[in-house]
């Protein structure tokens, strides 16, 4: 990750993990000396939420920053997932993403966005 600075965690796939993960998100931010939106809260939670839902013991939660963007990731490692809500994408770019998208491999699926910092 060259020219960018990058994080990540691991959390159980328990129910407090999107409010975990919200916490470790903003705080790395806060460490960077950025300024996150305000729907930085609610688009952390729902991504991390969205694979909490597949079933798998835990997730990964992936950070990067780079020129006013942050990019998050998150992953379920759980595989063959259950199929994804249609709404779910909608709900990312109504809570701010700027661009959203899903995959789901062998090893899980990773739901992501992009996300503009705050001015």
């Amino acid at each position: 990750m060259r020219n960018r600075q990058g994080a990540a965690w691991s959390l159980e796939a328990q129910p407090w993990a999107p409010g975990k993960a919200f916490t470790a998100v903003a705080g790395r931010l806060r460490k960077w000396g950025l300024t996150a939106p305000d729907s930085l809260e609610g688009l952390v939670r729902q991504l991390v939420a969205t694979v909490v839902a597949d079933g798998g013991r835990h997730v990964s939660i992936h950070l990067a920053e780079q020129d006013g963007q942050v990019l998050l990731l998150a992953f379920s490692h759980q595989p063959q997932p259950p199929e994804l809500e249609d709404s779910i994408l909608s709900r990312l770019r109504e809570l701010g993403a700027v661009s959203c998208g899903t995959e789901t491999a062998v090893e899980g699926r990773q739901v992501w966005a992009l996300l503009d910092l705050a001015a």
